[in-house]
């Protein structure tokens, strides 16, 4: 196992061709695709044919620095979800997005806060990041409360993509959310 990064709790590891099925269990939960598909689960040759070779492939594109990472509880090393540090595809590479998926097994535990708070010191310390933001719904006040934990603030509202119009919330919109490195230094 490739570990990337380590938590109190959590280990990260970087995804390899074997964790398809990882990852289409995840996106089959309708919760926890409510805020992406309105609930629609992701299909399976989609996740194997697309998501995880353009995940692996990222691994490459950014030497292993950046991309998705798989999360596993230490004790016990259950698959919880996954999180993302990664720039945007034809952005600056000093910009990065923070995000996340994970199981509803592992939602109010406050790995969410945990790992990202690890990930923006990873980011500001050894990546030499300028600044990461995140963007969720308007309406997702899970997501939104773990970016406010994280000192990172409200710097712009983004409108619905046609594509999620049918999602329930989402004719609110969306929020991005920044910290730069020398924001995160003074929090």
């Amino acid at each position: 196992m490739d570990m990337y990064l380590e938590t109190e709790r959590l280990t990260l590891r970087r995804f390899t061709a074997a964790d398809a099925d990882l990852l289409i269990e995840l996106d089959s939960d309708p919760a926890v695709m409510r805020f992406l598909t309105g609930g629609a689960p992701t299909a399976p040759e989609v996740i194997r044919e697309s998501h995880l070779p353009g995940i692996i492939a990222g691994y490459e594109r950014w030497r292993g620095d950046l991309g998705l990472f798989a999360a596993h509880e230490k004790d016990g090393g259950a698959f919880i979800g996954w999180f993302c540090l990664r720039p945007e595809r034809q952005g600056p590479l000093d910009e990065a997005e923070l995000g996340y998926r994970l199981r509803q097994a592992a939602w109010g535990r406050g790995y969410a806060t945990e790992v990202s708070r690890a990930l923006l010191s990873k980011a500001f310390t050894e990546l030499g990041l300028r600044m990461v933001w995140a963007e969720t719904m308007t309406v997702n006040h899970g997501s939104r409360n773990v970016m406010e934990k994280l000192a990172m603030t409200l710097a712009d509202t983004i409108p619905t993509p046609p594509d999620m119009m049918t999602v329930e919330g989402s004719e609110h919109g969306g929020v991005r959310y920044e910290i730069t490195k020398e924001q995160w230094e003074q929090r």
